[in-house]
């Protein structure tokens, strides 16, 4: 039995898209994607301590100036829940946000899965009961695949999720300028086609009856060349044949959202030549919509040294060696 006195406490780690595959706007407005993502061990705490009272605080070096309100996408996610169980235990967050904010790592759907765990423990949910992925599904697009923040694709616009992968570890580097990126603006900037009904009537029947049923997980849902690349990638060994050949099948594919990131941020720009001056890396390339930007190494060591360097070079820039499973 808990004790009310304990805070239950996770962290909200940072998700990375390894390749990002835009297939074309929707009839909702909305961006029909495939990404395989993965995990870094670094990201925000999250500690609840149950009582009557729903509330939130916030401290760390990136907390400054976020909201507290219903805004905020942990009491999104709470009040989410709560609409799908009809009672719910709750109480008293506080996150320690260390993750930059609209970076394109997704630190905000990080913190509310994060929340929505906590609230499963609460009260005694299971991680797959399907009320706790409808509230994932229903606060925001990359809060599902956040909730076991396991390697696997999403497709959709993050409501469906394919199996957990086992990757080989990925030494990397993470970096960001600084400057926000507002979603919206690369998508607009990138100004994608509709996309085209043929491509929707192919994908697997399971995907498609999936759309009336958002947040519930489907095996198996990577589609076209991404499915290829997750069997390749797919879930033998860790050594480092193994993840050199993980880093060039990556090589081959792509973020389709990096050129219009770009325009609209060209600091992007120096982020990646600086991490292809790195001695070592083998693959450098943008997260989600920006401007946070990833360098694959083969060990850690590069990995570390890179860091070092580049934070001596650029102090006002996030710069965090981490790996990536």
């Amino acid at each position: 039995m808990l004790n009310p006195d304990t805070p239950l406490t996770t962290r909200a780690r940072a998700k990375i898209n390894l390749t990002l595959r835009v297939l074309g706007r929707r009839a909702d407005g909305y961006h029909e994607l495939e990404s395989l993502v993965a995990f870094a061990g670094t990201g925000d705490a999250l500690s609840l301590v149950p009582g009557p009272d729903l509330s939130l605080t916030i401290d760390g070096p990136r907390g400054q100036g976020l909201p507290v309100d219903d805004s905020n996408l942990i009491l999104r996610a709470t009040r989410a829940l709560e609409a799908e169980t009809g009672s719910l235990r709750t109480g008293a967050f506080h996150l320690v946000k260390r993750l930059p904010v609209a970076s394109g790592i997704g630190g905000g759907s990080a913190d509310a899965a994060a929340a929505l765990r906590l609230l499963a423990r609460l009260n005694g949910l299971s991680p797959d009961d399907p009320a706790l992925l409808r509230a994932a599904a229903a606060t925001g697009a990359d809060v599902p695949v956040c909730l076991a923040s396991r390697a696997r694709i999403m497709a959709g616009i993050g409501e469906r999720l394919g199996s957990a992968l086992t990757l080989p570890p990925l030494f990397a580097l993470l970096v960001n300028p600084g400057v926000p990126v507002e979603t919206a603006a690369v998508f607009r900037a990138l100004a994608a086609p509709p996309l085209s009904p043929a491509l929707m009537g192919g994908a697997p029947s399971s995907l498609r009856a999936q759309r009336s049923n958002p947040g519930a997980a489907v095996p198996d849902a990577p589609l076209d060349g991404v499915a290829t690349l997750a069997m390749t990638l797919g879930a033998t060994g860790a050594g480092p044949g193994t993840a050199a050949a993980l880093i060039a099948a990556l090589s081959a594919a792509g973020n389709d959202l990096e050129a219009p990131a770009r325009r609209v941020a060209p600091v992007i720009d120096t982020v990646l030549a600086a991490l292809r001056a790195r001695p070592g890396c083998r693959l450098a390339r943008m997260s989600g919509s920006g401007a946070t930007c990833f360098a694959l190494f083969d060990d850690c060591r590069q990995s570390a040294a890179a860091g070092r360097v580049l934070a001596r070079q650029e102090p006002g820039w996030w710069v965090k060696a981490t790996l990536l499973r």
